[in-house]
């Protein structure tokens, strides 16, 4: 998916918090780059930090899923 598309999109969302949910969840299927994601979402107006500051803040997102997962044993 590219920028227009993505901004088409964005377009027909008319919650911030669902278009959010929304561009996270083309990021997480890999569907968009991290790089576009942030663009996004500094010209949305949902961040003002810099992309590096915005990476960290997206990684602390996504780890917490990892921490629910049941371990699994290997015998």
């Amino acid at each position: 998916m590219n920028r227009e598309e993505l901004n088409w999109l964005l377009e027909t969302i008319k919650d911030d918090a669902t278009a959010e949910r929304f561009v996270l969840a083309q990021y997480e299927r890999g569907r968009i780059s991290f790089q576009l994601m942030a663009d996004i979402a500094r010209e949305q107006g949902w961040i003002s930090l810099p992309t590096n500051q915005f990476a960290i803040t997206t990684t602390r997102y996504l780890t917490a899923y990892a921490t629910t997962e049941l371990p699994i044993a290997i015998t």
